[in-house]
C-alpha cells in the first residue's frame, strides 16, 4: 500500500472537464490496488488571473512543490490570443511552473492503438506499428531567452539560448529510454543554421559515446517534420529542443489520430507534472464532448513514472485499449464506421474506462 499526495490542477477550458475524469481513474486504481491517494487542488492560467491577478499564485506553486505528483489540465483563453499587448497571460503560469519545479524533460509517447488506424488522415499501412517516444527539452530555448521590442516597437526579438548542461541532461534521459526500447535515438536540430543547434549536436554526439549500444542519427527539424508523416515507424526515441519539440509533437498527434489521445509527462528531479497535450480548446469547453483519454493516459504515466506503479499503469492503458476495441469513441476519433450509439461524451467515455478497471485483478 502506498500513501501519495496528488495535486489536481485543472486550469482552463476543457482542462476542468478531463482532469475530473482522470481523478476518477486514479481513485479506482487506489481502491483496486490498496493505495491511498490524498488530493488537493490549485489554480493556474486564466482562472488564476481572474481570481488573483497572477497566472501562477504563490499558494499554487507551494502546493505543487509539496505534492508527490501533479495531474494537470491546460492553460489558455481566447481573450489573450487576440491581445498581443497583454502583460499578464495564462501561459506565463505554465512556463513559471516548469521553471520553478525544474521540469526540464517533457516526455510524450506517440503510440497508436490499432483500433484508431482509421481516425488519422494518414494511410493505415504507413501508421500501423508506429511507436515513438519524444523527449522535448523544457527550460531553455527561445521561450525563456531575453525578449522585447526596439525601434519604437516596430522590431521584436526573442533570443534562443542553451547551455551544455541543459542539453546533456535531456540527452541522457533520452538515451536511457532508448536502451529500454529499440535502441534507436534521433536527435533533431537545425545545426546547418543555428548556433544553439550546433552546440546541441556537439553535446549529443559526446553523450552518445557513453551509449555505444544505441544507434544515433541526427536530423534537421524540417526533414523530421516530413519523415514523421512519410515514415513514422522509422522513429523510436526522438530528443529535441523546446521550440522544435512543441511543434513536432503536435504534428505527431496525427499519428495517434487526435490530440485528444496524447498524454505527456514533464519531469525533472522533483515533482512531476502529467497532462494531455491538447490545450484548453475553448471552442468545445462546456459541451461535454472533450476526449478524456489523454488525461486518463496521463494518469497512467503518473502512476508509472512518479510512483513506480507499473502494474497499475498498465491496467489503465489496458482499460483504454478495451474501450476502443469495444467500439466506443468520442467525436474527435469517430470515423465513418463508428456506430452512432457508441459516440460518447467526456463523462460517458470515462465511465467506460472505469467499468473495465472495476474487473481488474490487483496483484
Amino acid at each position: 500500500m502506498a500513501n501519495k499526495s496528488i495535486l489536481i490542477v485543472p486550469g482552463d477550458g476543457i482542462g476542468q472537464e478531463v482532469t475530473a475524469v482522470g481523478k476518477k481513474v486514479l481513485d479506482r486504481i487506489a481502491a483496486k490496488f490498496g493505495h491511498s491517494f490524498a488530493y488537493d487542488e490549485a489554480l493556474i492560467g486564466h482562472v488564476a488571473i481572474e481570481a488573483t491577478g497572477n497566472p501562477l499564485p504563490d499558494g499554487s506553486l507551494q502546493k505543487m512543490k509539496k505534492s508527490d505528483a501533479v495531474l494537470f489540465g491546460a492553460v489558455g483563453h481566447p481573450k489573450y490570443d487576440n491581445d498581443p499587448s497583454a502583460k499578464v497571460r495564462p501561459e506565463q503560469g505554465l512556463l513559471k511552473m516548469r521553471k520553478e519545479l525544474g521540469l526540464y524533460a517533457n516526455i510524450r509517447p506517440i503510440k497508436l492503438f490499432d483500433e484508431l488506424l482509421d481516425a488519422s488522415s494518414i494511410k493505415p499501412e504507413i501508421l500501423k506499428g508506429a511507436d515513438i517516444m519524444f523527449f522535448r527539452e523544457l527550460t531553455g530555448d527561445i521561450y525563456f531567452g531575453e525578449k522585447g521590442r526596439k525601434n519604437g516597437g516596430d522590431t521584436a526579438y526573442d533570443i534562443a539560448e542553451y547551455s551544455r548542461f541543459e542539453v546533456e541532461r535531456i540527452a541522457r534521459k533520452a538515451f536511457e529510454a532508448a536502451r529500454t526500447r529499440r535502441k534507436k535515438l534521433c536527435s533533431v536540430d537545425k545545426a546547418n543554421v543555428l548556433e544553439t543547434s550546433r552546440l546541441w549536436r556537439e553535446v549529443v554526439q559526446k553523450v552518445a559515446l557513453d551509449y555505444p549500444d544505441v544507434e544515433v542519427e541526427h536530423q534537421f527539424v524540417d526533414a523530421t517534420a516530413m519523415l514523421l508523416i512519410k515514415d513514422p515507424r522509422r522513429f523510436d526515441v526522438v530528443v529535441t529542443a523546446n521550440l522544435f519539440g512543441d511543434i513536432l509533437t503536435d504534428e505527431a498527434s496525427q499519428i495517434a489520430g487526435s490530440m485528444g489521445m496524447l498524454a505527456s509527462a514533464s519531469v525533472g528531479d522533483g515533482t512531476g507534472v502529467y497532462e494531455p497535450i491538447h490545450g484548453s480548446a475553448h471552442d468545445i469547453t462546456g459541451k461535454g464532448v472533450a476526449n478524456p483519454l489523454a488525461s486518463i493516459l496521463s494518469a497512467a504515466l503518473l502512476l508509472d513514472i512518479s510512483f513506480g506503479m507499473k502494474a497499475e499503469s498498465e491496467a489503465v492503458i489496458s482499460a483504454v485499449d478495451k474501450v476502443l476495441k469495444s467500439g466506443f469513441r468520442t467525436g474527435d476519433i469517430a470515423g465513418a464506421k463508428t456506430v452512432p450509439g457508441k459516440i460518447l461524451g467526456t463523462t460517458a467515455m470515462g465511465d467506460e474506462v472505469l467499468k473495465y478497471l472495476e474487473v481488474v485483478k490487483s496483484e
